[in-house]
């Protein structure tokens, strides 16, 4: 088993410390990256009075694209699927005419 490492993020103005496996740390660091430059942006396009106002909107635009992808792959793959039944349909056909 593998050592933890310890580290600590700062998000928000506030640091955390965290004891992770060690092929965690570079998924970790540039999601704090991320939800530090996404609050960033929103105080500065935002009229925000409380850093939880903009953690809860970092987490929501997170949160979204999450979704957003679930539904586009779902679609994609429903799409493909289709796709696939109607050349087995065909090749089925083509194959049972003799």
């Amino acid at each position: 088993m593998a050592e933890k490492l310890k580290i600590k993020l700062s998000i928000a103005d506030r640091v955390y410390p965290l004891t992770i496996d060690p092929n965690q740390e570079e998924g970790l660091r540039k999601a704090a990256k991320n939800i530090e430059q996404l609050a960033k942006n929103f105080e500065s396009n935002y009229a925000v009075r409380d850093k939880q106002d903009v953690l809860a909107m970092c987490a929501l635009q997170f949160a979204s694209k999450i979704e957003q992808r679930s539904i586009e792959q779902n679609e994609d793959t429903t799409e493909v699927t289709a796709k696939l039944k109607a050349l087995d349909d065909l090749v089925s056909e083509k194959l049972s005419v003799k």
